[in-house]
């Protein structure tokens, strides 16, 4: 069972927003055993929707279309739909009381443009689109299934979930496609496959393993599909479970179930110890991982982006004399930072960064990539050096997740 994504709209072509839709729409689709074969972003341009329509209709069974469904002149969607079906707009009455519903709270004469939003095809099934005025529609050419939905991500992922994911489940007969994900910090992906290699060899054809390397940590996954579920994750979970044996020591659990924050979250509510962070050269993006996860606030107390050094010193309390000794990229001034953050805020554990992210190496004694990190314990206070290379955002993200694996192993170990 195959499916094709393809996107309209010039926006995501030069570059002015990402498509999201794309990275949702495949996910739900994978959940119901359906296989995205192909994703297309494409203009707002008539002959280009075409073609895009006809080469996918030869090549997979559903097409899943977001985008141009607007009321301006160039939303073309719905015209070139007709075309391609030999069809023609036809005014949807429900639709259209729900547009002057929507445009009642704003206006008692909506444009005529506006209410151009009720023609859709005849041919088309309409999907109410509870949450705008751009209704989806279902369609079908010969063997082939033709969704159209709204480019605006919360309209399309309302419709997905509550009107096409079940027209699609019961049309098609599909397989069971199974996903399982394990997630590793502090190797690298070419260090994992020395120590998995022979397990890797032996793997049965109708398993598939993959690398997702990314900055500070490694996802290792499994995949599989077949008619029988319960045979398709026995054999996927067995052969999860001894790669999990091989790695785990950098093994921190699996996509979907956990992730590394919201292990480190787990022991601190265990252990009933706090946490602050101080912050340079990341700039607040480990407090920002931190505080993406929810129940954060029984642990974390605060955070500090201490970017200058007149707020290392005045307001997070470091010696002057010792960022004058050793200058602001230094062990010594990242493990006073972390000791400060502990007296600031008043909590058992800190983690501090400090370094040269780039892109210029400026007045700072050590290259572009230094990354000074360290940790401060109710038991001891330790710093480690890094050099994470260039360019900056690799510096940065490196820095982030390498700072909350020491935490994690430091928690561990108290």
């Amino acid at each position: 069972m195959l499916a094709e994504i393809i996107t309209i709209g010039d926006e995501i072509l030069i570059g002015q927003i990402v498509d999201t839709n794309s990275v949702f729409i495949s996910k739900e689709l994978n959940k119901i055993g359906v296989q995205v074969y192909q994703i297309t972003s494409i203009q707002d341009e008539r002959s280009h929707i075409l073609e895009a329509f006809a080469n996918a209709a030869k090549k997979v069974d559903i097409v899943i279309v977001t985008g141009g469904l607007g009321p301006t002149k160039d939303d073309i969607t719905k015209e070139t739909f007709c075309e391609f079906l030999n069809d023609q707009l036809v005014e949807d009455k429900m639709v259209l009381q729900h547009v002057k519903e929507i445009y009642k709270k704003f206006t008692n004469n909506p444009l005529p443009e506006s209410l151009n939003q009720a023609l859709v095809p005849s041919k088309a099934t309409v999907l109410h689109n509870k949450f705008g005025s751009a209704p989806g529609m279902w369609m079908e050419k010969e063997n082939t299934v033709f969704v159209s939905l709204p480019g605006i991500p919360y309209e399309m992922k309302n419709l997905m979930k509550e009107l096409v994911l079940p027209k699609i489940t019961a049309k098609f007969n599909r397989p069971y496609i199974y996903h399982k994900t394990l997630l590793t910090i502090g190797m690298g992906e070419s260090e994992i496959v020395k120590i998995i290699h022979v397990w890797a060899d032996g793997l049965p054809e109708n398993i598939k393993l993959a690398y997702l390397p990314s900055l500070g940590r490694v996802r290792l996954r499994l995949s599989s599909k077949g008619k029988m579920k319960k045979k398709v994750r026995d054999a996927v979970d067995d052969q999860m479970e001894k790669l999990h044996f091989l790695l785990e020591d950098i093994a921190i659990g699996y996509e979907d179930e956990t992730t590394l924050v919201q292990q480190i979250a787990k022991l601190f509510i265990k252990k009933e110890k706090t946490l602050s962070i101080v912050e340079s050269c990341t700039g607040g993006k480990i407090a920002e991982m931190i505080t993406a996860e929810p129940g954060i606030s029984a642990f974390f107390k605060g955070s500090m982006v201490a970017y200058s050094t007149h707020i290392k010193t005045s307001v997070l309390g470091v010696d002057e004399k010792l960022i004058k000794k050793y200058s602001v990229v230094s062990s010594e001034v990242a493990g006073a930072m972390a000791i400060q953050s502990n007296k600031v805020f008043e909590t058992d554990y800190a983690i501090s960064t400090t370094g040269n992210a780039g892109p210029k190496k400026g007045d700072a004694d050590d290259e572009v990539g230094t990354v000074y990190i360290s940790i401060a314990s109710p038991s001891r206070v330790f710093i480690e050096k890094f050099d994470f290379g260039q360019p900056r955002e690799r510096v940065i993200g490196k820095a982030t997740f390498k700072a909350l694996e020491l935490l994690q192993k430091e928690i561990l170990k108290n």
